[in-house]
């Protein structure tokens, strides 16, 4: 039986709607790991990014995700960069099944919008090469031991792909 289930892929992929979704479905517990940065932070992702710069928020991204050891029932989603660090994708694999909601660029720059509130993607004239360089730059590190699920349709269809890797949660 699953302990946790982990939800990784490109920012716009659908991972906090998806995982709220997943978690209420579940019965477990919602974790998004960049709110909980914000929260043990004080600040925002915008604010940690320009305060510390990415190499200040992935370390306080990398403490987040050692802050979940241990813990169960719970459907984690994280930010869209956690597991370019092999450390990161490690301990994520430790908790539970990784899912990569895998979503074309052009799907991730309708959702995420102007970028505002994410720092790598809010200067950009041009979202969709942007989040297309991000996917080439992760495309590996998202496939490492994740399951590999289409992340273009609508919520619900990716909860129930994710639900039919998960026998033991199946309603019979």
């Amino acid at each position: 039986m699953a302990d946790n289930v982990i939800l990784v892929g490109l920012m716009g992929a659908g991972k906090s709607t998806v995982g709220r979704l997943l978690a209420k479905r579940l019965g477990w517990t919602f974790v998004d790991l960049d709110s909980e940065i914000e929260k043990d932070a004080g600040w925002t992702i915008p604010e940690i990014f320009a305060e510390e710069g990415e190499a200040g928020f992935r370390a306080r991204e990398r403490e987040a995700i050692a802050a979940l050891n241990g813990r169960t029932g719970l459907v984690i989603a994280t930010g869209g960069g956690a597991v370019v660090d092999p450390e990161n994708r490690e301990r994520l694999q430790a908790l539970g099944p990784v899912f990569w909601l895998d979503v074309s660029p052009e799907i991730a720059a309708e959702r995420t919008g102007s970028g505002s509130g994410r720092p790598l993607l809010s200067a950009e004239a041009d979202p969709v090469a942007r989040l297309t360089a991000l996917l080439e730059a992760r495309r590996e590190a998202y496939a490492d031991g994740a399951i590999q699920i289409d992340a273009d349709g609508p919520a619900e269809a990716i909860v129930a792909a994710i639900m039919a890797h998960l026998p033991e949660h199946q309603s019979t």
